[in-house]
């Protein structure tokens, strides 16, 4: 079969090379997934870069998110052969999405609701999976809090501003640029601000009267993260989802001591199966009614796949890419 495979570390463009490889029978656990859309993101420039957290040993097949039918399950899976589902590529054995078949974990896949297409479904997963995480389980989201999203046009971010909004709470986002910034306010942020071309702190509190938002969720990282602290509510909650910008913000416990905040960590993996299910099926019935809406920056080819993830590197995308096989 055909596949997007990493021999080394560097820039997609120089370390993506499409290979013909095989993909061995499915364990315990696990299915085996015609593959028939995958989504580029982030975390897969950071794989090819050599600096995520999970990436596999050399070499292997990145991908996170995909769509497909199901053409082999192993011992103790109960997903019938031939049934469609969306999730996650089981990436950390190296056998990722940016291939005809990829392999996963029971766990890791869902229902696809009828009407979604399959380039909505393919990047569905992680983005709104991780802004509920955030929103509703981690930061207890409450309706008419504010809400601070960072990189509101990325591929979480999107997420976020239209959960939030959908949730009942008052939406401020950032992105970089003035094309990005329209993007969050026509996703439903009140205010969005260009963080290139002015202090998002000043807007953020001149916005809140004072008194700062309720929850920051940070797709970016860094220096966005730290002064955030500057720009959040007593006893509001700093969500760390991402290191866009290449680290994690620092913020030390004396500020959160005196600011009487919390850093709250997100990622959504290693809840019960049941609340997973449940998560999705709220959040699908939002997209059937649409309360939501998948923010696609362009379908490409198989082929396209490595210089797409360039370009998703270079910060030239909007939304989410998605390669149809």
């Amino acid at each position: 079969m055909r596949a997007w495979q990493v021999n080394g570390q560097g820039e997609p463009k120089d370390i993506l090379k499409q290979v013909e490889i095989d993909l061995e029978p499915a364990g315990p656990g696990e299915l085996n997934i015609r593959v028939t859309a995958s989504a580029l993101a982030l975390p897969d420039v950071l794989l090819c870069r050599g600096v995520y957290p999970l990436t596999p040993p050399l070499p292997f097949v990145p991908g996170l998110e995909f769509v497909g039918t199901v053409t082999d399950a192993g011992p103790g899976t109960s997903t019938a052969i031939g049934t469609k589902v969306m999730g996650v590529a089981a990436f950390t054995m190296g056998h990722g999405a940016f291939a005809d078949a990829c392999k996963t974990y029971e766990m890791m896949v869902f229902p696809v609701p009828a009407g979604m297409d399959d380039a909505d479904a393919a990047a569905f997963t992680i983005a709104y999976h991780t802004a509920y995480i955030g929103l509703v389980r981690r930061g207890k989201l409450q309706q008419g809090e504010t809400v601070l999203v960072h990189g509101g046009a990325g591929g979480t971010g999107f997420a976020a501003i239209q959960l939030a909004k959908a949730l009942g709470a008052r939406v401020i986002a950032t992105a970089g640029g003035e094309g990005k910034a329209a993007l969050c306010r026509e996703l439903g942020a009140e205010i969005a601000i260009d963080h290139t071309a002015g202090d998002f702190v000043q807007v953020v509190n001149e916005a809140t009267g004072g008194r700062g938002a309720d929850i920051v969720f940070d797709p970016v990282g860094g220096e966005m993260f730290e002064k955030s602290a500057d720009c959040i509510a007593q006893e509001g909650r700093l969500l760390p989802i991402g290191f866009a910008c290449g680290r994690w913000g620092v913020i030390s416990p004396q500020t959160l001591t005196l600011k009487n905040i919390s850093i709250v960590g997100a990622l959504a993996g290693g809840f019960p199966r049941e609340y997973m299910l449940e998560m999705h099926r709220h959040l699908t019935e939002l997209y059937t009614k649409r309360a939501i809406r998948m923010v696609i920056d362009s379908r490409v080819g198989f082929d396209d796949i490595r210089n797409s993830l360039q370009d998703l590197a270079d910060r030239k995308v909007r939304g989410r890419v998605v390669a149809v096989h």
